[in-house]
């Protein structure tokens, strides 16, 4: 299995670049590939994964802490969509996420 997810991390990381994150003080794995493109819910790192085309900061997440249940969301503690650091990311309810989101669009509107 470590094998797996050794692979996994390889093919990931040689799509990212490191851009340093002031809000958390360490670095977004900022992703240089493919997006879910413009408009509302994109921006996301997207990839080729066994055929599938899957969110490359759920493949992440689930890469380091393993399963995502189905009513859990994966929230960007940066708030960098783009961000595949598994360091930054969390997971959260629906609620929670939409509480986050809120929280930094009102404090970047300020």
């Amino acid at each position: 299995m470590g094998d797996r997810r050794a692979e996994i991390e390889a093919k990931v990381k040689a799509r990212v670049k490191e851009v340093w994150c002031e809000s958390l003080q360490s670095h977004c794995w900022e992703w240089t590939g493919p997006t879910s493109g413009n408009g509302r819910g994109g921006d996301y790192a997207r990839m080729c994964l066994h055929g599938q085309t899957v969110a490359v900061h759920r493949v992440m997440f689930t890469n380091a802490n393993g399963f995502i249940p189905g009513k859990k969301q994966i929230d960007h503690k940066c708030r960098n969509r783009r961000c595949v650091n598994p360091d930054h990311l969390e997971m959260v309810t629906h609620k929670q996420n939409q509480k986050r989101r809120d929280e930094a669009m009102r404090v970047a509107a300020e």
